[in-house]
């Protein structure tokens, strides 16, 4: 592979049309030869100039003072890149692009040899089920390959098949990707499941990354505030980028917005796999799903469709084109799961595992950390600990509650609080997905960073409009949990279901910009009931 250098990086950028000039300390100019040391091979790359080494290519973005390059030359920049002029500071030379986190993406794939073009690359966007959805493919992939599929969620990391560690990001700087997929494929893997973010498109850090399977579970509003999408639309707009941006694409015939992104795909001539959960009861996609295809929008591949199982209430029938894959059953309860299941077992067909290879009950064994985790101690009292944060998860979290013991008229109580500063759409979402089904809600603390965590609880109290409901607002968290159970157990007479939504398996909260230790949702509720 050729050397990546100053030269390359600058025709690159040309060929992105990205690049406006390159300035030196011998003038400005287009012809990077001009520039001393431009056939130098860059020896790194980094968007942070506390790690800038001899011979770094430096990314200028974000939150950047000029006066970070202070002293930056006797550390031996090679070159920066960024949308502003910076040779007051530094006599390195500079590339000036348009956008400097798409130069980003494509310089840093270009540095680390383009590892995605030696994987399989996976990735999966929707409003709700990322994390679970990427887990259910990742576990049938690294099933069939023998350990050979990486996964980047928003919970962990695994470059190797075996190792795993807390993520940061639902999908990561372009820069920290495809510095990870090059260790991936250096590690022997062949598959890479990734969450992809609305805001990945939003500030382009998969710009220029092409995905062999992109998948679209759901969409419905959310993520939308003054420092995140200004609007549904815009929110909507940056996940259908995934679309023209992938080779295949696996769609939930059920989804919101079908038509239009059914539309999508036929405009930039990628094939559609469609599933669904399909309950019987109206069955629009017809019973192998060739209904759910429109000729005139999009052209359907495949159709894998789930179904109650009769003989067992926790599990469900698979099918791929009218053929029985057989009776599974999830770790994980949940009809959204099932879904998810179904557009797993969707992508690692179009994947290439065989409809018929025992791989595909590898989702039968997935968990996944904070997810409909369910907690009981005897008696007329069940917790669940999910990460459910919007509009569609609570709902769905609810419609669980209300699946599973239904039959025994459950008093459902919610706890719940939501973040501060970004996602406002997210307090009245919450509540909507449990309001006239709760029978009481606790609203408390959630990452509130520099909001007040009382104001918001107090919103999302003002959105309930249940007059039978009972509403709280106990700010801090261990003691609105301690609430609503004790809260359950003096209504002893119903059996009473317990929804901790939020959080999931985090241990920290957001408060004043810093991440302060939390306990976690599921270690209090085990000890206030004695576990």
């Amino acid at each position: 592979m050729p050397a990546f250098t100053i030269v390359t990086a600058a025709q690159l950028l040309e060929r992105h049309h990205l690049l406006r000039e390159i300035i030196h300390t011998g003038g400005w100019t287009l012809d990077a030869s001009d520039v001393p040391g431009a056939d130098n091979p860059i020896a790194a790359v980094t968007y942070d100039t506390r790690t800038v080494a001899p011979g770094s290519m430096l990314f200028v973005k974000g939150r950047f003072r000029p006066e970070f390059l202070d002293g930056i030359d006797g550390r031996g920049l090679a070159v920066y890149v960024a949308e502003n002029d910076h040779s007051d500071r530094t006599a390195a030379p500079g590339l000036i692009v348009d956008d400097v986190h798409k130069a980003m993406s494509l310089l840093s794939a270009e540095f680390y040899g383009r590892p995605q073009d030696e994987l399989t690359v996976i990735g999966i966007t929707g409003t709700k089920g990322k994390t679970t959805t990427a887990y259910l493919v990742h576990a049938i992939l690294n099933d069939y390959s023998n350990q050979r599929a990486a996964l980047f969620s928003s919970e962990q990391t695994c470059l190797d098949g075996r190792t795993y560690t807390d993520s940061k990001l639902t999908t990561p700087e372009s820069l920290d990707a495809f510095r990870m997929m090059r260790q991936a494929a250096d590690n022997g893997m062949r598959y890479l499941v990734m969450e992809v973010s609305s805001q990945a498109y939003k500030v382009h850090r998969v710009h220029g990354l092409t995905f062999d399977i992109g998948a679209f579970l759901n969409i419905s509003p959310d993520h939308i505030s003054p420092i995140e999408h200004p609007t549904f639309e815009d929110y909507l707009h940056c996940k259908r980028q995934l679309i023209t941006n992938s080779k295949t694409l696996v769609l939930d015939a059920a989804c919101d917005h079908h038509r239009l992104l059914m539309q999508d795909a036929a405009m930039a001539g990628v094939p559609v796999a469609q599933y669904a959960f399909l309950d019987g009861a109206d069955d629009a996609a017809g019973a192998d799903g060739s209904a759910g295809a429109d000729s005139r929008s999009g052209t359907r591949d495949l159709f894998v469709a789930a179904r109650p199982d009769p003989h067992n209430r926790m599990g469900f029938l698979l099918t791929a084109d009218g053929a029985e894959l057989g009776p599974f059953e999830l770790a994980m309860p949940g009809t959204f799961n099932i879904a998810n299941a179904a557009a797993a077992v969707a992508m690692a067909l179009k994947a290439g595992v065989p409809a018929t290879d025992p791989a595909i009950h590898a989702i039968e064994r997935v968990s996944v950390p904070g997810r409909m985790e369910r907690i009981t101690a005897g008696g007329n009292l069940v917790v669940y600990v999910d990460f459910a944060h919007n509009y569609l998860s609570c709902k769905a979290l609810v419609d669980e509650a209300l699946r599973a013991y239904g039959d025994r008229n459950p008093r459902i109580t919610l706890v719940a609080g939501s973040t501060g500063g970004k996602a406002i759409d997210r307090r009245e979402g919450i509540v909507k997905g449990a309001d006239g089904r709760a029978e009481a809600f606790y609203f408390t603390l959630d990452d509130p960073n520099f909001e007040d965590p009382t104001a918001i609880a107090e919103q999302m109290r003002s959105y309930v409009t249940d007059p039978h409901a009972e509403t709280h607002v106990i700010v801090p968290r261990e003691d609105a949990i301690r609430a609503a159970i004790e809260d359950a157990r003096r209504h002893a007479d119903r059996f009473n279901v317990v929804l901790l939504a939020g959080k999931g398996h985090e241990r920290r909260n957001i408060i004043n910009g810093k991440p302060v230790p939390y306990e976690g949702d599921a270690p209090i509720a085990r000890r206030l009931l004695g576990l």
